[in-house]
């Protein structure tokens, strides 16, 4: 081997760099390991003129048969919009549920006729607020998995979402939950 083959490539590059220059390598890489992080967590989905943010739901004991929903519905259009109804595989049906206190007692009850999503609003879909109830569950969401559900919308249509299974305690800690 010549001198210069061995002075150019005998040694690896990386270790000849300087300290600053593997540490501005590793930050970057961090950084992008941590971008790619948050696009796994906070995803979201487009129909028409509405934007829904962050599909997700709780982890399941073994044996039960309801699981909830969860997500955010921006609508930037200028006309109202109305959710109508959901459906997926993880579940014999799914419905809209709200949850309120009345007189000191929580009470829980399907919505009937939609939720509307006014035009330039958002709805949050939250723990203790409306909600949506998948009933007759056909297997267990178990966390860091995902199932997916169609949402039907009176005007922008039919879109399939992906709800992010998160642990059995989650309460939507992200913004987007609770927005």
């Amino acid at each position: 081997m010549s001198h210069s083959f061995r002075a150019r490539f005998g040694r690896n590059r990386l270790f000849q760099r300087s300290f600053e220059e593997r540490l501005g390598i590793a930050m970057f890489l961090f950084a992008l390991l941590f971008v790619s992080a948050q696009a796994v967590f906070a995803h979201e989905f487009r129909v028409g003129d509405l934007e829904i943010v962050h599909p997700w739901s709780r982890a399941t004991p073994p044996g039960a048969k309801v699981a909830g929903g969860y997500f955010t519905i921006t609508n930037t259009g200028s006309s109202p919009d109305r959710l109508l109804s959901i459906s997926s595989d993880v579940s014999d049906k799914a419905e809209l549920h709200e949850m309120g206190v009345k007189d000191g007692v929580m009470t829980m009850r399907p919505v009937t006729g939609g939720l509307e999503i006014p035009a330039g609003g958002k709805v949050a879909l939250a723990p203790g607020g409306y909600h949506l109830m998948f009933i007759g569950l056909k297997r267990q969401p178990k966390q860091g998995e995902a199932f997916s559900a169609a949402l039907t919308f009176e005007k922008a249509g039919t879109v399939t979402v992906e709800f992010a299974v998160e642990s059995m305690g989650e309460m939507g800690g992200m913004d987007d939950h609770a927005n």
